[in-house]
């Protein structure tokens, strides 16, 4: 831990969190936003995200410096949820998910992000960026599609169907944007990006929308029910209020079995996101920090604040990698950070919810473009592609288009699925067979002509086990005797086990003797378990190899009645 959290907290540290706090609230004011337009609700869901998750994860999860809320990774999940249930079924997911993430932290699952190959997560998040990004391009270029096909394929024909009725001032104010948001940065000023190119954009959308240019903007688009049943433009200036998912936005609808069983999909899919994202996360803080997150505990934040959000409006939220490396750089040194910046958030939608209501649909396009562009990692995933082996890059390929083309659930599935197979290919691959009959570094003295010494090398399970014990039989045929020396076998699985058995049935149909010696503890421990015993003149147990050795080049009568293997004996 570093030192400046293990010193007592007092003014010096409050003024740290409360800069960092500001400084990341200011990206997340209109990032939040951004994302609820992205994920097909209104912009003032993202806000009550902010707040409410970001407090609570805050204040109840396992890492002391991640920022919580929207995530662009939700969005690919969450744009078909809203699009078929509405708001009223995006709000029962994020709680369904939220029970699973607890669930998960309950049963102590928060390492198995460790289990998860980094070809899999690059491959997924960059298909995640190419079609948030393709989201994106009808406000970036102003071609105002009222709805977007479904697939990743029709949605580009349509947008290259729309694209000569480009609107040019909306593409120019997203290009500023943009333009603003990569510039910035190299100007090492402490002012987060997002903030000169948000302030700049709506100024300039302002003064052509004065000549009447009719670029979109939040105030344009967006609308809500005032108490008086009139219709306000924008987000209300109200704070995120306490209300059942079911009944929030105008919606009327009742919980059923059906939506739930619908909508359990979605829910696992969202859990399994936050937690992989979240952990990652806060693995990537702890590598800033020189700290240790609990991954449990994480997780039950990430739960409790999921199933707390949406009785506020929230949708999903998680950790985010960007904001909370943001939330390091300026200088937080615990969760009163996190705080800080969703009270800013809450003072932003309380004072300012009719500027933000100014802010053009092209600039929130810009904005998620390049958080597209930093969660694609690009660099990451063009460096494993040159330089991993061929089955990295063809899980992370795997990954990237069954993402964009089904989605993140299917790639995930399919990415893991086929990166356990190729690693257990691998590692079969490297379980070998070598003749010691001539080794006298083994065999010290000759064998008899008639006798065989074979040393197994790698793990014996099912993907290994048949071809290992194949080239045996082949090997030993014409043998009176067949020593297998197996201090190089760590692992003897069922596979393994049947294999050897079918190996025993031929020794003794062929009158071949069989000697195992130097077995390893779980080995050995298979072996009792399954209870495999010494068959007389055909299977015997020997502790060292040069036991077998001697016992070979003396007489095949001492092969009878040797001990069975047992876990206990292991030398």
């Amino acid at each position: 831990m570093d030192a400046c959290v293990s010193s007592p907290y007092g003014r010096r540290q409050i003024s740290r969190d409360l800069l960092a706090g500001l400084t990341v609230g200011i990206i997340a004011i209109p990032l939040s936003m951004a994302l609820a337009i992205a994920s097909g609700v209104a912009p003032q869901y993202g806000l009550y995200t902010a707040i409410v998750a970001g407090i609570v994860i805050a204040l109840a999860g396992g890492c002391r410096y991640s920022i919580s809320g929207p995530t662009a990774a939700f969005v690919v999940l969450l744009a078909p949820i809203s699009q078929q249930h509405g708001l009223t079924g995006l709000l029962v997911a994020t709680m369904m998910s939220g029970l699973i993430l607890i669930i998960m932290a309950l049963l102590r699952l928060g390492r198995l992000i460790q289990y998860i190959p980094e070809s899999v997560t690059l491959g997924f998040t960059s298909g995640i960026a190419v079609v948030i990004a393709t989201l994106q391009l009808n406000d970036f270029f102003g071609l105002n599609l009222s709805e977007l096909p479904h697939s990743f394929g029709h949605k580009l024909v349509a947008l290259a169907a729309a694209l000569p009725q480009l609107h040019l001032p909306s593409l120019s104010v997203g290009g500023l944007t943009l333009a603003v948001m990569l510039v910035w940065p190299k100007l090492k000023l402490p002012v987060p990006a997002h903030l000169p190119a948000v302030l700049l954009a709506t100024l300039v959308c302002w003064w052509l929308n004065q000549s009447g240019m009719g670029i979109e903007t939040i105030g344009s688009r967006f609308q809500y029910l005032n108490a008086d049943g009139s219709l306000g433009q924008g987000i209300p200036s109200l704070p995120p209020s306490l209300s059942w998912p079911w009944s929030r936005g105008g919606e009327e609808s009742t919980i059923s079995w059906s939506l739930i069983q619908s909508l359990l999909p979605s829910a696992m899919a969202i859990a399994m996101l936050g937690a992989i994202e979240s952990l990652l996360c806060a693995v990537v803080v702890d590598g800033m920090t020189n700290s240790r997150h609990s991954a449990n505990s994480e997780l039950l934040g990430q739960g409790i604040g999921n199933l707390v959000a949406p009785l506020f409006g929230g949708i999903p939220a998680t950790a985010a990698i960007a904001r909370s490396a943001a939330n390091v750089k300026a200088g937080a040194i615990s969760p009163v950070s996190a705080v800080v910046h969703s009270l800013l958030v809450l003072l932003a939608l309380l004072w300012l919810s009719g500027a933000l209501s100014y802010l053009p649909m092209p600039a929130m396009a810009a904005l998620l473009l390049v958080v597209a562009w930093n969660m694609s990692e690009a660099p990451k995933a063009l460096a494993l592609l040159r330089r991993a082996p061929g089955s990295d890059v063809l899980v992370l390929l795997c990954c990237f288009f069954l993402t964009v083309a089904f989605d993140m659930v299917v790639a995930i599935s399919a990415g893991m699925v086929l990166a356990a197979l190729l690693f257990m290919k691998e590692i079969a691959e490297m379980t070998r067979l070598h003749d010691l009959s001539d080794n006298r570094r083994y065999v010290e003295q000759p064998l008899p002509g008639d006798w065989i010494a074979l040393k197994i090398n790698g793990p014996l399970f099912f993907a290994a086990a048949d071809r290992i014990f194949a080239e045996i039989r082949l090997q030993s045929r014409g043998k009176s005797g067949v020593i297998l020396f197996m201090n190089g076998v760590s692992v003897l699985d069922a596979g393994g086990l049947s294999a050897l058995n079918r190996l025993v049935e031929e020794c003794r149909s062929s009158g071949t003797r069989l000697v195992i010696t130097d077995l390893q503890f779980q080995p050995m421990k298979a072996l009792a378990k399954a209870g495999v015993t010494p068959i007389d003149g055909v299977l015997t147990f020997m502790p060292v190899l040069s036991d077998a050795v001697d016992a070979a080049r003396a007489s095949q009568g001492c092969f009878s009645g040797m001990p069975a293997p047992s876990p206990t004996g292991a030398h």
